[in-house]
């Protein structure tokens, strides 16, 4: 592994800790300020797309307070030089009472100063199969 990995991986690392603890402003500090989070819900085919620092503060602010409860349990973190991949567990209750527990994955990219430039997020989650 290169000191460029090992410093991306430590910085995927200590922002998926920033998450779990909700810290807003940690979780910001490993991102760039142009970063980019894809969501998984929204418009096909990328989902939501939320990109800045004032559109990310406001999507994090807004997810903490409707899953107040919200945490990850990261099942592993890898690198490939500037990109990295995170799988997890996300447990939490809606403000609405619905319970979420989704397995999923982060594809993360970090540009040459080991920031966050994009922030891919995919799960699965239970529901109804589809029809055939």
């Amino acid at each position: 592994m290169t000191d460029d990995e090992r410093r991306n991986l430590a910085v995927i690392t200590e922002c998926c800790e920033a998450y779990n603890r909700h810290d807003v402003e940690g979780v910001l500090s490993y991102f760039a300020e142009d970063g980019e989070w894809l969501l998984s819900r929204g418009v096909p085919p990328d989902g939501g797309r939320v990109r800045g620092t004032e559109a990310l503060r406001a999507m994090l602010k807004q997810r903490f307070r409707t899953i107040p409860d919200m945490a990850w349990e990261i099942h592993s973190h890898w690198i490939g030089g500037n990109r990295g991949c995170s799988e997890w567990t996300v447990t939490g209750t809606e403000i609405n009472g619905n319970r979420i527990n989704w397995l999923g994955i982060d594809v993360w990219e970090l540009d040459d100063d080991g920031k966050i430039v994009k922030k891919d997020t995919y799960w699965k989650f239970a529901g109804e199969e589809p029809p055939e």
